[in-house]
């Protein structure tokens, strides 16, 4: 097999790896079996470019990405309609037979988007419903990875002569989405594929082994060792011993780093500043991690609080709960008593019940249930505000200390309605690591200092494994051949040719 790396190199995350089968039963230069591991956003490579206010033009396809070297220049696996549309050809066929995607987050799948929809893209379940949830909740241009809506279309016009451009569900297609079962191996063409799973800050993530006669290759994904499923991470890398791999591709997000703590220990330390608090507990902690949101989920049991979580977060626990093949106990259930639905004002802001809207010169103001009301919020929040688990900033302000509010930057404007009273705010994600953060932060304390929520209480631990836990795993697992990927510091593996591993560093394809 080999190996090209478009991604993932001297950066953490953007991964997009090539692997070639050259033992393919097929193998001239046209057939070789091929998949790529993740197909994910540079972050730091788009930021050099693209910023809130500034992005890629869709009027241009790909051709803004691959310019600026975001994307490849490979033939055969892009959209149809973003080539045609610039006047590129599109092949019959697709040049890789799949994309092993490792997890949800942004920097292994956003580019999904660009690919062309008959090229198949394994997952696993957690993987998909994220993905799903994203994709429905969200309104940013290059978003949707599990459909694909054709853009540049036009069809004729139902009355009268003309065109309309296509749009809705005629304008979805289905992606070619394979769901993988765990230590379920299956096959690729000429590739043996095994999804392993890993603890990380995201359900459903992925490692995978990936073999043929003379080879077996094992990518870990992103990994950790110190979240709520830990057993996941140490099964892998007993099972990765045992397969005895040829080559390692590694992530090193944190190698230079050593040990921070576990969820255990912000659960702990929540608890205790929450338990003999009078006013309202605040919380930022990211949206889609679900450990986190188990974390403060069992500080709210402890301190007879609420979590109010927002309408993403529960329409991802909703489709968990509903499919049968997700264990069913892990995560919290909308019904549970120590869970609640935030619902903030939107659009007229009518669900408070204090806003006036004009019937017929007549000012009123409107039940919670009238359908105006339900208009200032998207389809698929609606179905919340037909059940009673939900509250609005009225119940923060009246009840503080019965609450502990997940409420990110996004969400602050609500702080102007909730007015918190000696209130404390614990800060659960990562600290700022470049200039923009720094900025965005500093605005952060600009709301906090506002409303009296300072000290700011820091309370975060990684989604990646520290260096001497990435160290003592490769040892484990032995590999002949190691790629250090995701990091920034590749110089750090060296110290393992001591150990008789040959540590090779990737090189870029440009």
């Amino acid at each position: 097999m080999s190996l090209k790396f478009y991604g993932g190199v001297n950066e953490i995350g953007g991964n997009k790896i090539l692997i070639d089968n050259k033992e393919s039963s097929n193998s001239s230069k046209e057939n070789i079996s091929s998949l790529f591991l993740d197909f994910g956003m540079s972050f730091s490579k788009a930021g050099e470019y693209f910023s809130e206010f500034l992005q890629p033009r869709k009027l241009n396809g790909i051709l803004d990405f691959v310019e600026l070297g975001l994307l490849p220049q490979i033939k055969g696996i892009y959209r149809e309609d973003y080539l045609k549309h610039c006047g590129l050809n599109a092949l019959n066929k697709p040049s890789v037979d799949g994309v092993l995607l490792s997890h949800a987050h942004l920097d292994h799948s956003a580019y999904i988007h660009h690919l062309r929809e008959d090229i198949p893209i394994f997952m696993r379940k957690e993987s998909e419903i994220i993905l799903k949830v994203l994709e429905q909740t969200g309104k940013a241009s290059f978003a949707e990875i599990m459909t694909l809506k054709k853009s540049f279309h036009y069809t004729p016009k139902k009355r009268g002569e003309g065109y309309k451009k296509l749009t809705g569900d005629e304008a979805k297609v289905k992606r070619d989405i394979i769901t993988v079962d765990p230590y379920s191996p299956f096959e690729i063409n000429d590739f043996k594929v095994t999804s392993i799973p890993v603890d990380h800050s995201l359900p459903g993530s992925s490692a995978y082994f990936l073999e043929n006669n003379s080879e077996a290759i094992v990518y870990s994904g992103d990994i950790r060792f110190h979240g709520r499923n830990l057993d996941f991470s140490n099964k892998f890398v007993k099972e990765s011993s045992k397969f005895q791999p040829t080559a390692m591709l590694c992530e090193g997000t944190r190698i230079n780093e050593n040990s921070k703590g576990t969820e255990e220990d912000i659960e702990i330390k929540a608890t205790n500043l929450i338990k003999d608090h009078k006013g309202l507990a605040i919380v930022n902690f990211p949206i889609r991690d679900l450990d986190r949101l188990i974390t403060f989920y069992n500080v709210a049991k402890s301190t007879d609080r609420i979590l109010a979580i927002n309408s993403k977060q529960a329409y991802m626990l909703n489709l968990l709960e509903e499919d049968k093949g997700i264990e069913q106990d892990k995560y919290p259930k909308l019904k549970d008593p120590n869970i609640t639905i935030f619902f903030p004002r939107k659009r007229q802001g009518l669900i408070s019940g204090e806003h006036y809207v004009c019937y017929d010169d007549n000012w009123k103001i409107l039940d919670e249930d009238d359908e105006e009301v339900l208009k200032d919020y998207d389809k698929w929040e609606r179905e919340f505000l037909e059940e009673d688990n939900f509250i609005t900033y009225k119940d923060l302000k009246e009840n503080p200390k019965e609450y502990i509010f997940r409420c990110d930057a996004f969400d602050f404007g609500q702080l102007i309605d909730i007015k918190p009273e000696n209130g404390i705010y614990i800060y659960s994600i990562t600290e700022p690591f470049s200039d923009e953060m720094a900025l965005d932060f500093k605005r952060v304390e600009n709301w906090l200092n506002h409303f009296n929520l300072c000290p700011i209480h820091p309370m975060h631990v990684s989604g990646h494994a520290s260096g001497e836990e990435i160290l003592a795993m490769i040892r484990e697992i032995n590999p002949e051949n190691l790629y250090p990927i995701h990091t920034t510091h590749i110089e750090s593996f060296d110290v393992l040719k001591e150990d008789g591993i040959n540590v090779i560093r990737p090189e870029l394809q440009l």
